[in-house]
């Protein structure tokens, strides 16, 4: 060692072990003010490996309220990694801009993250939103291989006004994981990543996947790779609870004349209420 590095600490060593070398600079294309990383899901892996932070992985829904959710706007801003998960931003930004970005699906990202051999199970705490969802999840095939207990989840409780969870920080900075994935809803789950990144008292890799953990643990209706590869999970959601989804997917509306009148730029904030998808 040289003797002016300082050495790793083990959660430091243990975010490299899943890394593959990869260079400093990172592809990205900005939208709306937000840096979405333009490259493969691999590379996007191995850089929160190395150098962890907060990811989070807008869906278009939610994506609008970046000009009306302060909280929210900041913790995609200052994200340090952004994917471009929602199909219907990504063609979008095809059809108004001339332009591609690379998409890369919530829940292709998760899949590919807990495949890596090199993520032992005491390197990962699941953020949960139920005790339902913790128990499918231990049950769940692709987890079960690692094997996960208790310690490996928390269950959320319902966060009002400000999202803050000092239980959960100490049991983060106890327990020392190198990975935090938060599956919870979207404009909760940035604000609980950034808090939690604040918090910390070492620099783990914080993912907000959203919807992505239940597709694969069955506390939502799973969505096919096929559909996932062609943007039509949107599509299936719609199909099985219209009611629901019809009402969440409605708010995407304004996102062609955010992107049309802003391109590259973050959008004013609005003083105006309206509910986090």
């Amino acid at each position: 060692m040289n003797a002016t590095s300082a050495p790793r600490s083990p959660t430091e060593s243990r975010l490299n072990s899943c890394a593959m070398t990869t260079g400093n600079a990172v592809p990205f294309q900005q939208i709306l003010g937000v840096k979405f990383f333009d490259g493969s899901v691999d590379e996007v892996i191995d850089i929160m490996c190395r150098r962890g932070g907060l990811l989070v992985v807008p869906a278009a829904p939610a994506l609008v309220n970046i000009q009306y959710d302060q909280g929210y706007r900041t913790a995609l801003l200052e994200a340090d990694l952004a994917i471009a998960d929602s199909g219907f931003m990504v063609l979008l930004w095809r059809i108004l801009r001339g332009e591609n970005v690379a998409r890369i699906s919530g829940l292709s990202y998760l899949k590919r993250l807990l495949s890596k051999s090199r993520v032992p199970s005491e390197d990962l705490v699941f953020v949960v939103p139920t005790e339902v969802a913790r128990d499918k999840a231990i049950s769940c095939v692709l987890l079960s291989a690692l094997p996960l207990g208790a310690n490996n989840f928390y269950v959320a409780p319902r966060y009002t006004g400000q999202v803050e969870d000092a239980q959960l920080a100490a049991i983060v900075n106890a327990q020392r994981p190198a990975h935090i994935i938060i599956g919870l809803g979207g404009g909760v789950q940035e604000k609980l990543g950034m808090y939690l990144r604040e918090h910390a008292k070492y620099r783990p890799a914080i993912h907000c996947i959203g919807a992505a953990l239940g597709f694969l643990t069955g506390d939502q209706k799973p969505i096919p790779d096929w559909a996932d590869r062609r943007y039509l999970g949107w599509l299936l959601r719609l199909g099985r609870n219209p009611q629901l989804y019809l009402r969440r997917f409605w708010v995407a509306h304004e996102l062609p004349g955010l992107i049309l009148k802003y391109r590259e730029n973050v959008p004013p904030l609005v003083a105006k209420n309206r509910p986090t998808q």
